[in-house]
């Protein structure tokens, strides 16, 4: 079934980022590799159709970033412009071994049915996008962001997997709302999957998150049953990711007043924190390769229960969190 076209977007630029510390760095990061002045347009927007004879992609929404050089001494070496042409795409089986990459630590150190689980994401193609270069022979996955019914997939091992390990590392104040998602209210879950490398152009965010609710509006009409149609009528979104905490959080004041107390890898987590009806937070035990800014914070878990009615609000808010100057 066609796909409804995503909706014009117009104008991404870059800027930035003031939400928290390290989003700050993160934009820095970001710049010293694509260049610190970058102007992020929407190309096209194309409705999704068949695979043409000359290659089996289809895309989604297109979005062209013509970096221009930077102005500090540190980055003088780059003497013309660089122009990279990110895609959304649907997720196909050619993109396994790329999305497992980016999923390789999504339950910590967990020995887990990862590749089943790749493949219910690969699986569903109306809800879902992965970020690549356009024309990348590589044809490298730069971000993965998708939804998938905890209820519906109740079955597969993956997913009996992801329970588990939710219900273990769960705190006790929320560990009865934690069951009640997983278990009579999982028919109305959605587990909300985001993953991508650390220097993914911020400004890729909105468009990103605004296509995968719309294709998960446009599910409830246009799917071809009316259990896969309610498989899509999420009232509770879960979401498990990373942040980090400074290892002397109640004393950092006192040692140092510009470290904040919380980092957040993905700016976007942080307003997902806010929106929250309840979060945990767990310990995790792979090993971590943090930047040396970060010397001072403990990577961890985090675990959040957002409820579908503040989606509205979370897109509005990341709107304003990456055009903040």
């Amino acid at each position: 079934m066609p796909r409804r076209p995503m909706r014009h977007r117009g104008l991404v630029i870059s800027r930035p980022l003031t939400f928290s510390q390290f989003a700050r760095q993160s934009a820095a990061r970001v710049a010293s590799v694509y260049t610190a002045k970058r102007q992020m347009h929407i190309a096209e927007v194309l409705q999704k159709s068949p695979p043409n004879s000359a290659g089996n992609k289809t895309v989604k929404n297109k979005l062209k970033a013509k970096n221009e050089q930077l102005e500090s001494s540190e980055e003088e070496e780059f003497d013309g412009n660089v122009q990279v042409d990110f895609a959304f795409f649907d997720p196909k089986a050619d993109d396994f071994h790329g999305v497992k990459t980016l999923l390789q630590t999504y339950l910590d150190d967990k020995e887990w049915d990862l590749s089943g689980f790749v493949g219910l994401i690969l699986e569903q193609t109306t809800v879902g996008s992965v970020v690549k270069i356009e024309d990348d022979e590589d044809n490298g996955i730069f971000s993965l962001v998708t939804t998938l019914n905890l209820g519906r997939y109740k079955d597969q091992k993956c997913m009996t997997e992801i329970n588990e390990f939710l219900l273990k590392v769960s705190q006790k104040d929320v560990i009865d709302d934690l069951r009640s998602l997983l278990g009579k209210e999982a028919h109305s879950v959605g587990l909300l999957v985001s993953q991508r490398v650390t220097n993914l152009p911020p400004q890729l965010l909105p468009p990103l998150y605004d296509g995968l609710f719309n294709e998960v509006s446009w599910a409830t009409e246009d799917e071809p049953t009316e259990e896969l149609k309610n498989s899509f009528r999420f009232k509770f979104y879960i979401i498990i990711t990373k942040f980090y905490r400074h290892k002397t959080a109640d004393q950092k004041r006192k040692q140092n007043v510009n470290e904040e107390a919380i980092i957040y890898v993905k700016p976007e987590d942080e307003i997902f924190h806010k929106l929250s009806s309840w979060s945990f937070e767990f310990s995790l035990n792979s090993p971590q390769i943090a930047p040396h800014e970060l010397r001072n914070y403990q990577q961890t878990g985090l675990v959040m229960a957002v409820k579908a009615d503040k989606v509205s609000t979370f897109q509005q808010q990341l709107q304003s969190l990456i055009e903040e100057p």
